[in-house]
């Protein structure tokens, strides 16, 4: 029985992450559902698109939080609840549950905003290093995904680099940040097809659906 807990937790975290506050923060505020408009995505800069800035940052935070709380709870409390060394499963399945929510037919966002509360919950500066590096390649292109891109890649390597060094090692956790950078570059196909063609729309830049 000792699988229970852990399962359990695993659980709550996906159900936690499969909440998709996109399309929850667009009904409460009277906005169209950001699966109809835009790139179709249920997160943050599809929302931006509808003109409301602040559904949009509001969004961006909730999804944040989402990553961050069952982490952040497993890492302070996990050996009080026998769920020590399910850190790493905790952390991927807030990030499923984003990318592919129960709740809304497993129809999810990208994953970038839960990513990076993920990262935060498991060592803050690994959270800001991954963040810093989205900040400096949004700043300089205007380009959301490809700062997404840009963090889905070094993400990993910046928790091996990081290793013994900012934070000890951890079981399964480096897998599970290089299972979310490979879901997150797979998300951002169509991104990434679009940048080879130079096509992709900069942020304020309405895309057609």
């Amino acid at each position: 029985m000792e699988f229970l807990n852990p399962a359990l937790a695993t659980l709550a975290a996906y159900l936690i992450g499969s909440l998709s506050f996109a399309v929850i923060v667009s009904r409460l505020m009277g906005l169209d559902d950001p699966r109809t408009y835009g790139s179709n995505n249920p997160g943050a800069t599809n929302v931006l698109r509808s003109g409301n800035k602040a559904a949009a940052a509001l969004t961006l935070l909730l999804d944040a939080i989402k990553g961050w709380l069952p982490v952040w709870a497993v890492a302070q409390w996990g050996a009080a609840w026998g769920i020590e060394n399910a850190l790493a499963p905790v952390a991927l399945a807030a990030f499923v549950g984003h990318v592919w929510p129960v709740f809304f037919r497993f129809q999810g966002g990208k994953g970038v905003a839960t990513a990076a509360g993920v990262l935060i919950g498991i060592q803050p500066w690994l959270g800001l290093a991954t963040l810093a590096t989205w900040i400096i390649v949004v700043y300089f292109s205007r380009m959301s995904s490809l700062g997404a891109i840009c963090s889905a890649v070094f993400a990993p390597f910046f928790y091996v680099l990081g290793i013994g060094v900012a934070w000890p090692s951890r079981p399964g956790l480096g897998l599970a940040i290089a299972a979310m950078g490979a879901v997150l570059l797979y998300r951002h196909s169509a991104n990434i097809s679009r940048l080879l063609k130079g096509t992709e729309p900069r942020l304020g830049q309405s895309k057609k659906s």
